[in-house]
């Protein structure tokens, strides 16, 4: 039996350190491609990739319990939520301990990745004109680094200065200014908190959609906690459970003069901050709808109104950027790229995805399992099933998922934590069932099919 021997993993954050980890464990040759010079991704603060987001006072929103590898716990001493260089510091200790460091290529971009002629294995290609040989990829570049501003364009004309979220690191940048925040995700949170500070007066908030704001802790404990302990029911239920929960312990986002949420808890991803809900209450921040129209040194809002502003940080989110890759394989927009568990690419399983979703919980834990899902179907100890089997599946998922977040919020990509992280041991096990059955392994000399 042949099988994937040679496998080029792109990214050394942490699904690519978790990819090349279960690679090795699993006795394949790995090399890992990283644009930047240390391992961590995005939690490496100062990488020489340019492409973390990473701000000074940034700390994990979901727990640590909830957060860590399972393969290597996150020191028992630690805060329940570290701060990001805690978090790079476990990632290159997480390289260091499994011996993963010499397996890659750092201060290396990949550029191209192609099928090689006559449809057997892949070649690499990288920004020093360097070609490498394959015959499997996984991509794990992340997708929190390509900056998305808002869409559509603001009208008007803004006399200000205007930065994405992606290149904040500290509020020096906002002293004895104006600040307008856009957004209600986490980064928007706290760099508004931030800003409140420094800034003369309030920090403005503008949203033209509300979110649910969790607190990081509920009743004494990690807010995440909580989800867990009701991971077994399910999710509509979990919901009107944990809704109730969160309204008796901090009221609903309007009461602090936010926007009503747009879906329901578990349906939207919510927000999670101890501080912006103080800083509200203090008039500190100021909340305000979104915005109509620029013009010149002020912001006109929905509701008509406006105030003058020197600085707005468009807290957008990003785009899903896969550069090295044509449309070939990504097809018309990478976020709707159909893969089968959200790992295996339909066309061909010899190109896997990891961290390629969007999570209600922690990427770590996901990402460590997906990453052990594609090291055995390319060892040979897991079947796929069937092709028909595996559209099938992802068309009941972006079924499920679209009914849930709605077609505009990247249902393709969704997943539910506790589900999928109970899903992919079950599938491991009916992949190993299939292999008993008679069912081939994937092989390299797999055949790409013509219908997705």
């Amino acid at each position: 039996m042949t099988t994937p021997s040679r496998v080029a993993v792109i990214g050394a954050g942490a699904a690519g350190l978790a990819t090349t980890k279960a690679l090795l464990d699993a006795g394949l040759e790995v090399v890992t491609y990283e644009r930047g010079d240390r391992p961590g991704g995005l939690w490496a603060r100062d990488n020489s990739s340019g492409l973390s987001p990473a701000y000074d006072s940034l700390h994990l929103n979901t727990s640590r319990a909830r957060t860590q590898f399972a393969g290597f716990p996150m020191p028992r001493d630690w805060p329940d939520y570290p701060s990001a260089d805690l978090v790079a510091g476990y990632l290159a200790d997480y390289a260091r301990t499994f011996g993963l460091t010499e397996h890659i290529q750092f201060g290396t971009t990949v550029t191209s990745v192609e099928r090689e002629p006559g449809g057997s294995g892949w070649s690499v290609t990288t920004g020093a004109g360097g070609t490498g040989r394959f015959d499997a990829v996984v991509v794990a570049n992340g997708h929190n680094w390509d900056p998305r501003g808002p869409e559509p364009a603001c009208p008007g004309t803004f006399t200000g200065t205007q930065m994405h979220a992606h290149d904040y690191r500290n509020p020096e940048c906002f002293r004895d200014r104006r600040v307008l925040v856009v957004g209600m995700g986490n980064s928007a949170m706290d760099i508004t908190v931030d800003a409140s500070h420094v800034a003369r007066g309030p920090v403005l908030l503008s949203a033209r959609r509300g979110v649910h704001i969790v607190p990081k802790y509920l009743f004494g404990r990690p807010a995440d906690a909580t989800g867990g302990a009701l991971a077994a029911l399910p999710w509509r239920l979990r919901q009107g459970i944990a809704q109730t929960l969160l309204r008796l312990a901090v009221g609903t986002p309007q009461s602090y003069g936010l926007p009503a949420p747009s879906g329901g808890l578990f349906q939207n991803h919510p927000t999670v901050s101890d501080t912006i809900l103080h800083r509200l209450t203090h008039g500190e921040v100021a909340p305000r709808p979104g915005i109509d129209r620029l013009d010149g040194d002020r912001v006109v809002f929905a509701d008509g109104t406006s105030d003058p502003v020197d600085v707005i940080v468009w807290a957008t989110g990003y785009r899903v950027s896969i550069p090295f890759l044509s449309a070939r394989w990504l097809g018309a927009d990478p976020e709707r790229l159909p893969l089968y568990k959200r790992v295996f690419h339909l066309r061909n399983p010899s190109l896997a995805f990891v961290g390629l979703m969007q999570s209600t919980g922690a990427a770590l834990p996901v990402v460590e399992a997906q990453a052990r899902l594609v090291a055995a179907c390319w060892s040979g100890t897991y079947a796929l099933p069937p092709m028909r089997d595996q559209q099938r599946a992802v068309a009941r998922a972006l079924r499920d998922a679209t009914r849930r977040w709605g077609a505009d919020r990247r249902p393709m990509m969704r997943i539910d934590f506790d589900q999928y992280l109970a899903d992919l041991p079950r599938e491991l096990r009916a992949g190993r069932a299939r292999l008993r059955r008679g069912a081939r392994p994937f092989t390299p000399s797999h055949r790409e099919e013509t219908s997705v």
